[in-house]
Order: C-alpha cells, then sequence, then structure tokens
C-alpha cells in the first residue's frame, strides 16, 4: 500500500465528496440491515396469528394477518427504495472522485513528460510512456473508486450486520464469524501472490505496447524490406508471455471465490443447525433464524468481493508504482536554482565544456572552450560523430550540462528558467519532427500568440523556399501533412522547419545540419536568402555542406568531442586537412 500513499494528497483535495459518499455508503447499509428486522417481526406475528387462527378460522384474524404482511411489505419497499436512493448517490460521489482523480494523473503525467529533458527519451520506449498514462492510471482509478467504495461497504456491512447479529445472539454470531479468521490468513496469502503477478503483468503490457507502436510507426520501412511475418512473430511471442503471465494471475483468482463461498456456506450451515435447535428449546423464534441467515447472506457479497477489491487494490499499487518512478525523476527544468531570465547582450561562453551520454564510456564532447558573441555566426564542422549535434543541444538546453560549463552573459545556464531559454531560441534540429496538422500551424505552432501577420508567415516561407511547393498543393496552407510529415518530401520537411524556426523572434538561432536533403539550387536560394534575415542574430550553423558554412564568421572543426581548429573558409581551406576534403569534394560534384 506504500506506493498508494502518493494519492493522499488527491483524497485530500476531494474530501467533501468522499466524506457524503462514505456517508452514503453507512445509510445504504443501516437501511439494509433494517430490512432482516422486518422481516423477523412480520414473520412472527404473522406465525403468531396463524398459530391462533388454527384452532380457530376467525374471519376478523385471518383479515389482521393480511393487513400486517402488507404493513411490513410495505415498509421493506419503503426501505428498499431509500437504501436505492443513498446507494445512488454513493456511486455518484465515489466514481465521480475516481474520474477526477485520473484526469488530475493523467494531467500531472503528461506535464512531466513536457518537462523531462531528452536524456530521458533516450531512455524509455514511447508505447511504455503511453501505457503508463492509460493503463497504468486506470488501474489506479479502480482503486480511488470501486476499491474503495466496496471495501467500505465491506467495513460498514460487517459493523452494522455483526451489532444486529448480537444484538439477537451472542452466542451464535460467535459460531457464525469462527470461518472469519481462516478468511483473514487466505487473502493476506492471496494477494501477496497477486501483487508480485500484477507488476510483472504492467511490465510485460508495457513492452506488448512499445512493441505495437514502435512497428506502426516503421511500418513504411517494415514493408519495404518485406520482413512482416518477423514483427507478427515478435508481436504474438510478446502476446503470448503476455497471456501466460495473465493465466498465471487469474489462476490465483480463481481459487479465491470458490474459498470465499465455502467458508460462508459453512457458516449458513452453522446457523441452520444451531439456529434450529434454539428454537426447539423455545429460546429462538422462527423469526430470529430468518433475520439471521438474511444477515449472513448480506455478508456473502462483500466478503466475496473482498478478493475482487484485494486484486485491484494490488494492480493499484503495482500500476502507481510504475507511475512513481515516472514523477520522482529529478527534473532539471524545475530546479529551485533557475530563477533568472534569459536575454543575451554580450556573449556565449563555453568553459571546459565535457558532456558524456548515459550508457556510453567516452565523452561526446570533451574540454571545449570557446565564446560566441552576440550578432556573431559561428560555423561547426567535422565528422560523423564528432560532437557537433551534441553541442548544439546542449547550448540549447536539451541535454543539461554541469555547472559553468555554458553561460549566456556570465549567467550560469543552469542558473536560467528553462522556459525563458527555449522561447529564445530558434532551433532546427537534424531529425525533422511534424505533426498531423495543417501546414500554416505546423509554421506557426512554436509562436506563443499563433495568429502571426500574413506578411510575418509569407516572409518566413519565402526565405525557406516554401512558396513553391505550397503552391502545388490544392489546399495550400491549409493541407493537411499527416502523420509525421508523411506527404512530403524530405527536402520540404527541412524547409518546413526552417520556415517554423525563421517565423520566431529569437535571440539565438541553431540550424543542425537542415539543409541535407536539399538540392544544391534550392540550398543557394536559402543561402542568400538568409543572409539578411541574419544580420545581427546570433547563430550557430552545424553541416558537412560548405554553402551554408560559408556565411559563418568563424568555423570550428570537431573531432572526437574536441575544437581541432577554428577559422575562416578561407583560412580552413588552407591549413585543414578535413576542411580541405570538404571543399574538394563538393567542388567537384
Amino acid at each position: 500500500m506504500k506506493e498508494l500513499f502518493f494519492l493522499n494528497s488527491y483524497l485530500k483535495k476531494y474530501w467533501l465528496l468522499m466524506t457524503v459518499g462514505l456517508l452514503c455508503v453507512l445509510a445504504t447499509n443501516v437501511f439494509s440491515a433494517s430490512v432482516p428486522t422486518l422481516v423477523r417481526i412480520g414473520l412472527d406475528e404473522a406465525l403468531f396469528t396463524s398459530y391462533w387462527i388454527s384452532g380457530n378460522l376467525d374471519q376478523s384474524l385471518l383479515t389482521s394477518v393480511f393487513v400486517a404482511a402488507a404493513f411490513f411489505g410495505l415498509a421493506i419497499l419503503i426501505v428498499s427504495l431509500l437504501r436505492g436512493v443513498f446507494m445512488y448517490y454513493m456511486r455518484q460521489t465515489l466514481v465521480v472522485v475516481s474520474r477526477k482523480v485520473e484526469y488530475d494523473l493523467k494531467n500531472l503525467l503528461f506535464d512531466k513528460y513536457q518537462q523531462l529533458g531528452e536524456s530521458f527519451y533516450r531512455k524509455h520506449m514511447t508505447g511504455d510512456l503511453l501505457n503508463r498514462m492509460s493503463e497504468d492510471v486506470s488501474n489506479v482509478r479502480m482503486y480511488i473508486g470501486p476499491a474503495i467504495m466496496y471495501f467500505a461497504n465491506m467495513l460498514t456491512t460487517f459493523a452494522v450486520v455483526i451489532y444486529q447479529m448480537v444484538q439477537v445472539n451472542a452466542h451464535l454470531t460467535a459460531w457464525v464469524l469462527i470461518p472469519l479468521p481462516f478468511l483473514s490468513i487466505s487473502i493476506y496469502y492471496v494477494s501477496t501472490k497477486m501483487n508480485v503477478g500484477n507488476k510483472i503483468i504492467q511490465e510485460q503490457l508495457s513492452i506488448l505496447t512499445a512493441s505495437a507502436q514502435e512497428t506502426f510507426a516503421g511500418i513504411r520501412i517494415i514493408k519495404s524490406f518485406g520482413v512482416e511475418e518477423q514483427f507478427i512473430e515478435k508481436f504474438r511471442k510478446e502476446g503470448k508471455e503476455y497471456r501466460d503471465r495473465s493465466m498465471n494471475l487469474a489462476k490465483i483468482n480463481a481459487l479465491f471465490f470458490p474459498l470465499m463461498l465455502l467458508l460462508m456456506g459453512f457458516s449458513t450451515l452453522l446457523v441452520m443447525y444451531l439456529g434450529g435447535k434454539e428454537v426447539e428449546k423455545g429460546s429462538f423464534t422462527a423469526g430470529n433464524l430468518a433475520e439471521f441467515v438474511i444477515y449472513l447472506n448480506m455478508m456473502i457479497w462483500p466478503v466475496a468481493s473482498l478478493g475482487w477489491t484485494t486484486a485491484l487494490v494490488q494492480k493499484a499499487a503495482a500500476s502507481q508504482k510504475r507511475i512513481n518512478e515516472f514523477i520522482q525523476i529529478e527534473d532539471h527544468s524545475s530546479s529551485q536554482n533557475q530563477t533568472q531570465e534569459f536575454y543575451l547582450n554580450a556573449r556565449i561562453d563555453l568553459h571546459d565544456l565535457s558532456f558524456t551520454y548515459e550508457g556510453k564510456t567516452y565523452p561526446s564532447i570533451e574540454n571545449v572552450n570557446y565564446s560566441i558573441e552576440k550578432g556573431k555566426i559561428i560555423g561547426i564542422t567535422g565528422r560523423t560523430g564528432s560532437g557537433k549535434s551534441t553541442l548544439a543541444q546542449l547550448i540549447a538546453a536539451q541535454y543539461y550540462s554541469q555547472k559553468n560549463m555554458i553561460s549566456f552573459d556570465g549567467i550560469d545556464i543552469n542558473q536560467i528558467k528553462i522556459d525563458s531559454l527555449r522561447r529564445s531560441i530558434a532551433y532546427v534540429p537534424q531529425d525533422v519532427f511534424l505533426f498531423s496538422d495543417t501546414l500554416k500551424e505546423n509554421i506557426l505552432f512554436g509562436l506563443e500568440n499563433p495568429q502571426a501577420d500574413d506578411e510575418l508567415l509569407n516572409n518566413a516561407i519565402r526565405i525557406a523556399a516554401l512558396d513553391k511547393d505550397i503552391a502545388q498543393f490544392t489546399l495550400g496552407l491549409e493541407t493537411i501533412i499527416g502523420e509525421r510529415g508523411v506527404s512530403l518530401s524530405g527536402g520540404q520537411k527541412q524547409r518546413l522547419s526552417i520556415a517554423r524556426a525563421l517565423i520566431k523572434d529569437f535571440e539565438l538561432l541553431i540550424l543542425d545540419d537542415c539543409l541535407s536533403a536539399v538540392d544544391a539550387e534550392t540550398e543557394r536560394k536559402i543561402i542568400n536568402s538568409l543572409k539578411s534575415k541574419l544580420q545581427g542574430k546570433t547563430v550557430i550553423i552545424i553541416s558537412h555542406r560548405l554553402a551554408p558554412l560559408q556565411l559563418a564568421d568563424e568555423i570550428l572543426v570537431l573531432d572526437h568531442g574536441k575544437i581541432i581548429d577554428k577559422g575562416t573558409h578561407n583560412q580552413l581551406i588552407e591549413r585543414n586537412e578535413y576542411y580541405r576534403y570538404l571543399q574538394e569534394s563538393q567542388s567537384l560534384e
């Protein structure tokens, strides 16, 4: 249960609804417990009257029997209606609370996902993230709603019914309750087994969901290689593992309910035997015996539901543990040290900047020292894996650096509010991601106010050389581009991503190899348009292509995470072997 303590804050938040719901549970059981009493009184009254009638068929006595039966029948009907009203509001309060908590938890997880850094997403698959926000949260909802409701119902039923039974016959009540200790021991044993079973089932469900998500996301690659059968077999294998684990848990659950019914059946036999003996002695009436049997039947469902409730709690605990794992991850973006607003008046300083990806043994960036003056355009090139993109992501706070390694105007990046920093940076990553929306919405989505004027929008489109492409679509800017921009070519995706960055009011622009899929003529057109747009702006251009690098005031050459050379385009051609190789190969092309 300790994992579920996290939910106590939500129970406090909705304490009023919870209190009303629990009071309705109590009222429901009080009215339920009134029915056996009415049955006992009515039955004893009828039997007593019938006894006198048997000796003398007096019509007036016969009429009184019918009147008594009608009176007690009406009383039972009214009590049952009141019980139904309170049961309705019991569900309308406790189940509503569970839906509210479900809503809050999903929002909490979604917000947390938004805040977590790039390193988190390198370790966790999308399917697992989705499963925790859907399946796991739904399991927790079942604990907040049905589990608490039925558990409270069980406790109040026991309290009310046992109190009533003791009032009738304490000795017989003690005999009836003999099976309960055995019931408690069996519940403890089975619930322990269910806890372990639910945990491994949820883990396997995440693997299954992740497998399906990955398959659907890469379906075009799968079909192009003709390996559908391999992925079908993989999914079947994971599905079989999930089925087997679920069946093992089902076997444990299958033992629980027959055990409940066996123990309660034993109690019923005790009531009938011992109660019959008391009736023979005259210390117990037939009405008392009927009352006891009804009380016992009232306890059968709460006790039987205890197994189901226990399963819900165990499943919720396993799910909440998985949710807590993500919620409790330290979030760099909410650090208390982040008090400064972002501004860039002078320069960006990199001081002994080093960074190693989790799970790797060698650094991707090592002891980089450099200053970028405001208004300067800096080019970065180097072989594949030399750390170019990592350097850009560190500056853009996609990954988090250690203290005092990156500073803006002397302020450590770890002291700057992450939202303020990212709002001021326009970043075009190497891996372009587009949303399943219109061309226009994909260009405007990064703006705080997405209602950009047409001149600003058209200017960004013109610089990115997208104007002719958009004209080819029947709906123009209102064209839906499909999931991840499936209807666009690689070059169109890159240019749309450039337009999305250029429309933003940025302090720093980072272009990470964003023209690699563009032909040479379009590349020249974009570069010529960028010259005027980037005038006086601080820009970092990462590229293997020399054309965009020639916009730079200074070019850095990286190798194995270190700056091995820097200079202008002409200086590097003269003295740097790698840069000269790029010049010769691209000139030849």
